[in-house]
């Protein structure tokens, strides 16, 4: 895996100040590596809320620690999950509310205008703000060593990060998920949105359409709905959030009913094509096909576990690439020296 940075990405107008704080603050440009200590305690691959926990608590007990992120501290949570969506759920809740007044007994305002830019600055500013709890200077202070680069284990007890050879008692492998892009014909050719990339976008698509009916398809498409986006949402299955209880995913269908949410359930998008500069894509639900017109899709199917190019296997670890990490009944994998996503897992024993 390469490193990915968002410092690539256009930051519109207004909105620069606060992505290069957050930047700087979770992958300094000019940063260099350490020179690594002889031996480590613990080291901690991915620096998302695990790893960050694990490092700062390991620092805390004594331990000499490494943190190693391909990309930026804070890890999907900060910088394309928890922190940005429910950001945008505030704001459009908000707008929700103003044009739901009468049901709470209040006059309706006038039909408000929606400041898309105003929405994602809001966004990119908490973003922003809470990078400093996950910020390098932080981890420093703490006494961690940040190693900035694609990590690899080499042995048991060893793991490698760009030239430098990391040694260790214990490790933490904490490198989350990614999206499970769908393998629809046209879809890539035609261009997405997954978690990774939606927060990047400087305009409000006018119809969107999401694909899967799980926890992040279902927030994204009630938050574009409500900011003004006449959204589409497709589920191969007949109901909703198919992992939670069903009292609940019959309430947030009459949600999706009262914004007016479009709701396609047992359909499947089997094709997308563009003509003339606009996205079609075809929906199939039973021996019914049609087709709708959208200017952005966003996919929210599942995701696949950050395994692959981990050289796991030549540290021992049993994984599968579609399951993730083997582990047995407490969370220990088929090397005693390897934990995954576990923040106390490792302080069974003192790391001197």
């Amino acid at each position: 895996m390469s490193i990915v940075l968002p410092r690539d990405t256009p930051i519109p107008p207004g909105q620069e100040l606060a992505e290069r704080e957050r930047l700087e603050r979770l992958h300094p440009a000019g940063w260099t590596n350490p020179a690594p200590a002889q031996r480590y305690g613990l080291v901690v691959v991915g620096a998302g809320p695990a790893g960050l926990v694990a490092a700062h608590a390991a620092a805390a007990l004594g331990a000499r620690v490494a943190l190693i992120e391909r990309a930026l501290l804070g890890g999907d949570c900060l910088n394309m999950g928890c922190v940005p969506s429910k950001s945008m759920i505030r704001t459009s809740r908000l707008y929700g509310e103003m044009r739901d007044a009468a049901r709470y007994g209040a006059t309706p305002p006038p039909a408000p205008d929606v400041d898309f830019a105003a929405v994602m600055q809001r966004m990119r500013r908490i973003r922003a703000r809470i990078s400093r709890a996950d910020s390098i200077d932080r981890l420093k202070a703490a006494g961690v060593d940040v190693f900035f680069g694609d990590a690899q284990f080499d042995a048991a007890d060893a793991v490698t990060v760009g030239a430098a050879r990391l040694r260790f008692r214990k490790a933490i492998v904490a490198t989350g998920a990614s999206p499970d892009t769908p393998s629809i014909p046209g879809l890539a050719e035609a261009g997405f949105l997954t978690n990774e990339s939606v927060f990047d976008l400087a305009e409000l698509p006018r119809r969107l359409l999401v694909i899967g009916g799980g926890p992040l398809g279902c927030e994204l498409a009630q938050v574009f709905c409500r900011l003004g986006a006449r959204t589409t949402i497709a589920q191969d299955a007949p109901l909703f959030l198919p992992k939670e209880e069903r009292d609940a995913a019959q309430i947030l269908s009459d949600s999706f009913a009262r914004d007016g949410i479009e709701v396609r359930l047992n359909t499947a998008a089997v094709a997308v094509r563009v003509e003339n500069g606009q996205k079609f894509v075809d929906l199939v639900s039973d021996d019914y096909r049609n087709t709708v017109a959208v200017d952005a899709i966003l996919t929210g199917v599942g995701r696949v576990p950050n395994v692959e190019g981990l050289g796991l296997e030549r540290a021992g670890v049993d994984f599968d690439l579609a399951s993730g990490i083997r582990v047995d009944d407490f969370l220990q994998t088929t090397n005693p020296c390897v934990d995954v996503d576990r923040v106390f897992g490792a302080f069974r024993q003192r790391f001197e």
